[in-house]
């Protein structure tokens, strides 16, 4: 291991046992966070975000590592909150200890994750390009409908309340948000340790490679649809795990998580945060949560309100100042987040890494 790896080494271990104290801190950021860090409330929008940036971790490592555009990796974010709210109701007559049923809930789910992957997957990779992102936004469209059509089972546009009879009691409640956030950490860590293992894999050096020419990948004797169909599954199940993180975070699923809209914001965080980073997807993911969550604020303020109608109609509206962001880090950092290191040290404008087969789309 040389001297710039161990440094990055050290430098992660550093952060995360940075990130981990800080419930333990009363550091108070105005304007950023709704309260000290010790507060149950700023603990809930960082484990949010950092879950928003593990569900962005995997998109980018489909995205990014493999060129695959798809438009319906929301559903299988959905799957772990659905998948797991519905077995643990399920299983909520279940005479047997608490923490065996809750682990056997968390089990199925990944099963049921990993086989929903494999059969979109299997499905979907038949087929290439703008072609393949269709597919994807169908299954996800088709997921929706399910949702939002079996109020008996998932509630409908009510959303999915989480049945805590036998979730563990230190993940249950406002005054366990501490033990929430450390968990949405953990994700966090354990997708991005996933990730890298993939991408610097046998099969994520093949998937790069297909990235770039997958003609002349099949020329050298490989298989690229069975690299593909891996990092799909891969990222789908890492996805599905966030989901599972985000009921027992907001104690229920919404169907919003199931749209092609959340997919797109996933895209949209990737691209902010930049496609050729691994960290670029944690960052933009963090910090689009934030924008997110107190741009609303702002939109309500005394502040916009008085303002004349010309810019008080689009300042009031989140999505406009967010969309407006977006196409500003588009224009003038292409490179996104990440990127501005690399074009601070070197004074050159920084182009994008554009996934050949997204291009192509």
């Amino acid at each position: 291991m040389n001297r710039r790896t161990l440094a990055l080494v050290a430098g992660g271990v550093a952060l995360v046992v940075a990130l981990a104290l800080l419930p333990l801190l009363a550091l108070d950021v105005p304007g950023v966070l709704p309260g000290p860090t010790y507060t149950p409330g700023t603990l809930q929008l960082l484990a949010f975000a950092m879950l928003i940036a593990a569900l962005a971790l995997s998109y980018r490592m489909m995205f990014g590592l493999a060129g695959l555009l798809s438009f319906g990796h929301a559903l299988f974010f959905a799957a772990g909150a659905y998948g797991l709210g519905m077995i643990l109701e399920l299983l909520a007559p279940a005479e047997w200890p608490s923490e065996l049923v809750f682990l056997v809930a968390i089990l199925a789910t990944l099963v049921f994750g990993l086989v929903l992957a494999a059969t979109v997957g299997a499905l979907a990779l038949r087929v290439t390009g703008i072609s393949f992102a269709m597919v994807t936004l169908a299954f996800a469209q088709a997921g929706s409908v399910l949702i939002r059509r079996n109020a008996a089972t998932t509630g409908g546009d009510e959303g999915l309340p989480l049945d805590i009879t036998h979730v563990p009691d230190g993940l249950v409640g406002v005054l366990n948000t501490r033990n929430l956030y450390w968990m949405a950490l953990g994700i966090l860590v354990a997708v991005y340790l996933v990730v890298l293992w993939v991408e610097r894999s046998r099969a994520g050096h093949v998937a790069e490679a297909v990235r770039e020419n997958e003609l002349r990948v099949r020329v050298i004797g490989l298989r690229p649809y069975d690299v593909k169909l891996l990092v799909f599954i891969v990222a789908s199940v890492l996805a599905a795990v966030a989901g599972m993180g985000y009921l027992l975070l907001q104690s229920g699923a919404a169907p919003r998580v199931a749209t092609a809209d959340f997919t797109l914001t996933l895209l949209v965080i990737v691209v902010l945060g930049g496609v050729g980073a691994r960290w670029g997807a944690i960052v933009g993911g963090i910090v689009y949560t934030l924008l997110d969550q107190r741009l609303t604020a702002l939109a309500g303020s005394d502040a916009i309100a008085a303002l004349p109608d010309v810019l008080r109609v689009p300042l009031s509206e989140p999505l406009f100042i967010l969309g407006t962001l977006f196409v500003l880090v588009v224009l003038f950092l292409p490179g996104g987040i990440a990127g501005i290191p690399k074009r601070i040290a070197t004074g050159t404008r920084q182009d994008p890494v554009e996934p050949k087969e997204a291009t192509d789309a």
